[in-house]
């Protein structure tokens, strides 16, 4: 198993060893796990040249992900509860699966989905709603070496066509129904209503979860009850290599279709249960409860794979933190006694503007750990979330990572690293970023801003943009040849702690003059008034183009709110200067996210060219009511 760094003197030093010699640093961590066959060479990469990017890690090893799950640990662990799963309606009864019951339960779906003809090498899309079959399917896909395709069970009818169809799936698995707080997601249908466009699907699986009336097309749709009957458990983990794709999870980009990042099997699982451990100091016998849904990769990584592999306890939640009432999240906490809570500031925020009163009416003293994750938390969520959850005792990880990284890459480790509001604080061992200029030189020493890049692989790195390579090196790797790009903005304290500002793909033209959206937001946030923003360019007679700012504040007086336009503008006169002031600001109760917290520009950036007509599908938002909103008070004339 791995070993826990234990202080900050150790972390240090773990550090030195891993960028003086990543290999031998990564070759240690990797002993720790079960192979089939040994490594002939730690790494082979390149990151600018032909076929760039290319990077192997433990090539031609040999492995299955699952066997490090299940047989590494079942001698120790087969009686110990693997997940725990809350159901969105807590009269409902809650579900425990031991790691012995789940591997069961795994064996018995790999031998169904053999069964209908998947084997290794095929795409599976996962339409599921947050159940515990979710984690036994994606399990039971690795185990046979099928690469699953997990879509959040929100997304419309025609962003999971667009997903199937780009990884060619020839089977969904997915529900009946699905619950979501009050609602009931029709998931079926909107299956259906998919594979109407989707020729590659040969087969789809349905789960009986909500007991809704559906369709089921004969030859087609199987019942997953009726698929496992007499299905036996007997199975043996087909044999990976360690560059073998696990899985293709899809980003929404600004523009264009979706990408499927790849991750792969070996380097994969060594980084992610890496960061587990150190980050969180997850310790045997911990409960763990990452917030997340599984179709966005916090889920996929901290909830299944990486508990999993750790003999972790893992939760995993069905509902919404706001039903039956603002206390849910809490309520649940008391209920298992978590240690270690991860989640998102976008919640974190709502959970503030319900009032204490829901916190406080829970015991929350088995808490450890407290975690965030999908953007960076401000520092009035922060000290909420630190004083009144954590009772002052709790350290806070804000942890920095992507869909393309595979796990955590910058983040305290909880209770070792000195923490500051808002700021990721420092790489974790294996990973090397640095601060660029727009013209790609190295911005070395601390007290700097400038574009987060790193300079060498990790194992947890994304391969490629699944059936687009030259489109990975496009997004990733050509803007600032030899280095993996990551689209965000950063700044570097005198003390070596970055904190991160942002996204930098979008430059606006002012009058000649290049001024990067993340550099505007990050000004405009200094204001103390201020808890958000989201800067966008807009067409502007005079100028080419202009700045359209959408900020979030806390609740002003008349008077206040009479005065922050110009206030606003004069905190970025005074942090960049005046080119950079924002010529249209736009008070505004929220911004339209992802449930992964991002913000959609795109929408931001088509209202404020005037135009609302083709905003594309919204339905999956965090809060899909906040574009109309943001509509009916712009600044510009809107066209619908």
């Amino acid at each position: 198993m791995i070993n826990k760094i234990n202080s900050l003197a150790e972390y240090l030093q773990k550090y030195q060893e891993s960028v003086a010699n990543p290999e031998n640093f990564w070759e240690g961590i990797a002993e720790t796990h079960f192979w089939r066959k040994k490594w002939d060479q730690v790494l082979d990469w390149n990151f600018d040249g032909p076929g760039a990017p290319d990077v192997k890690w433990f090539v031609n090893g040999k492995l299955n992900i699952t066997e490090n799950i299940f047989e590494r640990n079942m001698h120790m662990r087969k009686d110990q509860v693997a997940i725990i799963w809350e159901p969105n309606d807590p009269k409902e009864k809650e579900v425990r699966l031991t790691y012995g019951e789940l591997f069961e339960k795994v064996k018995q779906f790999a031998n169904a989905l053999k069964k209908i003809g998947i084997k290794k090498g095929d795409r599976v899309a996962i339409y599921l709603p947050m159940v515990p079959e979710l984690a036994i399917a994606m399990l039971a896909c690795a185990r046979i070496g099928a690469i699953h395709s997990i879509v959040f069970a929100g997304f419309s009818a025609t962003a999971l066509a667009d997903r199937i169809n780009d990884a060619t799936c020839n089977l969904v698995i997915t529900s009946d129904g699905g619950y979501r707080g009050t609602k009931t997601i029709p998931l079926k249908k909107i299956v259906d209503d998919a594979l109407e466009n989707c020729p590659s699907v040969q087969n789809t699986i349905v789960l009986n979860r909500t007991g809704e009336d559906i369709t089921m097309v004969e030859g087609r749709d199987i019942w997953w009850h009726d698929l496992i009957k007499d299905v036996d458990c007997d199975n043996v983990a087909e044999v990976m290599d360690a560059e073998d794709m696990l899985f293709i999870l899809y980003t929404s980009g600004s523009t264009g279709k979706p990408k499927g990042v790849v991750h792969t099997t070996g380097g994969y699982m060594i980084y992610s249960e890496y960061t587990f451990k150190n980050v969180f100091q997850y310790s045997d016998g911990d409960i763990w409860w990452c917030t997340a849904d599984i179709g966005w990769v916090t889920g996929h990584s901290y909830i299944v794979y990486v508990p999993l592999l750790s003999g972790a306890t893992s939760v995993m939640f069905e509902g919404v933190p706001t039903w039956p009432d603002a206390g849910r999240f809490w309520e649940i906490v008391d209920k298992y006694k978590i240690n270690q809570f991860y989640t998102a500031p976008t919640a974190i925020r709502a959970l503030v503007a319900q009032g204490d009163e829901w916190v406080t009416k829970h015991d929350l003293s088995s808490l450890k750990v407290l975690g965030t994750v999908g953007e960076p938390i401000n520092e009035e969520a922060w000290r909420w979330y630190h004083d009144l959850v954590g009772k002052g005792r709790c350290p806070i990880v804000d942890t920095w990572w992507q869909t393309e990284t595979g796990g955590i890459m910058i983040s305290p480790l909880a209770g070792i690293t000195p923490t500051k509001p808002s700021l990721a604080t420092l790489p974790l061992p294996g990973v090397q970023p640095m601060l660029v200029d727009h013209e790609g030189k190295e911005l070395k020493g601390n007290g700097v801003e400038g574009i987060l890049c790193i300079k060498h692989p990790w194992p947890g790195m994304l391969r490629t943009t699944y059936g687009d390579h030259e489109r990975c090196y496009q997004t990733y790797f050509a803007n600032y040849p030899g280095y993996y790009f990551t689209g965000d903005g950063a700044k570097r304290d005198e003390e070596g702690y970055y904190r991160i500002i942002g996204r930098v793909d979008d430059v606006i033209n002012v009058s000649g003059h290049r001024i990067g959206t993340a550099e505007v937001e990050d000004a405009i946030n200094q204001h103390p008034k201020v808890n958000e923003s989201a800067v966008v360019g807009y067409p502007h007679p005079i100028k080419g183009a202009g700045i359209y700012a959408y900020v979030i504040c806390e609740p002003l007086s008349d008077n206040e709110l009479a005065n922050i336009e110009a206030e606003i503008r004069s905190t970025v006169t005074k942090f960049i200067g005046p080119i950079a002031k924002p010529d249209q600001i736009q008070i505004v109760s929220g911004l339209p996210k992802t449930r992964s917290g991002k913000i959609m520009r795109r929408i931001l950036r088509k209202i404020g060219e005037g135009d609302a007509s083709n905003l594309g599908d919204t339905s999956t938002l965090l809060d899909p009511g906040v574009v109309d909103e943001i509509i009916d008070g712009a600044k510009v004339e809107v066209k619908r």
